[in-house]
């Protein structure tokens, strides 16, 4: 099969049972994708499925044959983080850091569609990602945050 992975075109064998977050982990060695409940219901497993999170241990590796894939590393620019990995550690938006990856790829996801979310919009956005830490006081700001700093970059 063949994935287009952070913008590097990678082929790999995958059987029919081969999740996708597996392949990623696996077979193209980028551990930031974490495998959490297997059952889509954690969200530590979120990348970037032809330009929507998608919860990668309920996708099938060979259903997304051909298809672009963005993950976690994909965010920051060599040494540079993107805003929404700043803002999260500006507003210590994390502790343990296992549901980091869906959480920073849904709120970019969030603020590239919604500039402004209000709360309520945040909440119901990182709703299907879990975190047994922050109690997401923490996310909501950080994602807040986010939202002002890629607005102000314009």
């Amino acid at each position: 099969m063949r994935l287009t992975v952070n913008g590097v075109e990678r082929e790999f064998d995958a059987d029919g049972r081969t999740l996708l977050v597996h392949a990623v982990r696996e077979r193209a060695g980028l551990t930031g994708t974490h495998v959490g409940c297997l059952t889509g219901d954690c969200g530590a497993c979120t990348v970037v499925l032809d330009g929507r999170t998608t919860k990668s241990c309920s996708v099938l590796a060979l259903s997304a044959d051909g298809g672009e894939v963005e993950t976690v590393e994909s965010l920051a620019d060599g040494d540079a983080l993107h805003p929404v990995q700043e803002a999260f550690w500006d507003e210590f938006a994390f502790q343990c850091g296992f549901c980091l990856p869906g959480m920073l790829l849904t709120a970019k996801e969030l603020i590239e569609s919604t500039p402004d979310p209000t709360d309520e919009q945040i909440l119901a956005a990182i709703n299907g990602n879990l975190c047994r830490c922050t109690g997401y006081n923490t996310i909501v700001a950080a994602v807040r945050e986010a939202a002002r700093r890629v607005r102000e970059a314009g």
